[in-house]
């Protein structure tokens, strides 16, 4: 399947890419689970727009006009605990990026993430500030030993946030891509080869109407699976009856 123009006229007049991506999410992550994970691992697409927060403890809020039966059948009532912050110090200006994410957790030891694929939006490379925080969130996933690969299909931006993330963690001139290539997929492994701690990089240029790449996703340093970014493609491309012609 050829890679489409999901940003221009006309297909952006007749699909949404935020839908297409998410389903795009969804396709890798079960290419990933079906063939090539081991049963201790899972895939999860993760999708949402900054500036939602989201927490990994929820607090959920009771319907207060049901009462709540004592020990003894009778009704009692809990008076709702108010508690006030004081005023912030101050307040400071941040982004919070796009977010179309494949997860890969390890379960051995509870869900411990290991991998993640990042499908870039057009909001990750609008300004400088969102380029920024995209690229520092790819490079905390590094430094924490995590396995990252990042695709770029966005035509209506003109930024490579791969060399944004070189430039960020100061990488060598030779790993960065042509300024003019703004559409691409780039493969990130950490690793610790006896004392040193070096990360692995796989490039490969994207274009219009051309295949998309097999790249390599790192889970443990012994264990490496392939991402088939083509076949997820396409199979998105039927399912939102999407054609290259």
């Amino acid at each position: 399947m050829p890679l489409l123009d999901h940003f221009h006229p006309p297909l952006s007049a007749q699909r949404r890419w935020e839908s297409f991506h998410s389903s795009w999410a969804t396709r890798l992550a079960d290419a990933l689970t079906e063939r090539w994970l081991p049963p201790n691992y899972i895939a999860e697409e993760h999708v949402h727009f900054g500036p939602s927060v989201e927490i990994d403890v929820a607090a959920f809020e009771r319907d207060t006009s049901a009462p709540l039966a004592g020990e003894s059948g009778t009704i009692s009532t809990v008076e709702t605990q108010v508690w006030t912050p004081p005023v912030a110090d101050g307040v400071l200006a941040s982004v919070f990026p796009d977010t179309f994410e494949v997860r890969v957790l390890c379960t051995d030891t509870g869900p411990k993430l290991v991998a993640a694929i990042e499908l870039i939006s057009p909001g990750n490379k609008d300004r400088p500030s969102e380029r920024k925080a995209f690229a520092i969130k790819c490079a905390s996933y590094l430094y924490q030993g995590i396995s990252v690969l990042i695709v770029d299909i966005v035509t209506n931006r003109r930024a490579n946030l791969h060399n944004e993330i070189l430039n960020l963690m100061e990488g060598a001139d030779c790993l960065r891509l042509p300024a003019e290539s703004n559409l691409y997929a780039v493969a990130y492994q950490p690793l610790r080869r006896g004392q040193e701690d070096t990360i692995d990089v796989w490039r490969s240029p994207l274009a219009l109407g051309r295949v998309l790449p097999t790249l390599p996703l790192g889970l443990r340093a012994d264990l490496v699976v392939p991402v088939d970014f083509e076949a997820a493609y396409a199979e998105s491309c039927l399912r939102k009856r999407l054609t290259g012609s």
